[in-house]
């Protein structure tokens, strides 16, 4: 009789339901996760996002929040996420009341998990306590990089930005 020692895993092949969730292939450790896409303070690098983030958190909060549940169900949120919804709203108040960090903290714990990012709760409370438009930031851009992989533009706050005109 022999055993098996090794459980099964899965391949490159093997799709899921979405898009793809390392668009940048970055490496997987032992525990099965990876780093984020882009770094915490690589947050400059969609400005209207993070200026977004700084002034108006709740409005990326929610953004990224339906954006994320839309992607779960297997597409891209038609309208790039809900820019006035109940979870914008709840975030608001509470961040009104200096306690949005706790929202912030919970769904960037859903994103990590969602694509297998590396961290914890205490990273996560500690960015969305002290460093919210970043963190919202680095969500944001992560989803994107699936909705661009289901071609879609991606649902970030750039898309609010008009186009110049062009010249004829």
């Amino acid at each position: 009789m022999s055993y098996t020692t090794q459980q099964p895993y899965g391949t490159q092949s093997m799709s899921i339901n979405g898009g793809n969730r390392n668009a940048k292939n970055l490496p997987f450790n032992s525990n099965g996760e990876r780093e984020w896409s882009t770094g915490i303070f690589d947050c400059l690098e969609d400005p209207i996002t993070f200026v977004t983030g700084w002034f108006l958190p709740c409005i990326v909060y929610g953004k990224n929040k339906t954006r994320l549940e839309a992607l779960e169900q297997g597409a891209p949120h038609p309208q790039g996420g809900e820019l006035l919804g109940p979870d914008t709203i709840v975030y608001g108040a509470l961040h009104c009341f200096g306690c949005g960090w706790v929202m912030g903290m919970s769904n960037r714990a859903v994103t990590r998990e969602h694509y297998k990012v590396e961290g914890n709760a205490v990273n996560d409370c500690l960015m969305s306590a002290f460093c919210a438009p970043c963190a919202l930031t680095q969500q944001s851009r992560e989803i994107e990089l699936e909705e661009q992989s289901l071609g879609h533009a991606g649902g970030g706050m750039g898309q609010f930005v008009a186009n110049p005109p062009k010249k004829i």
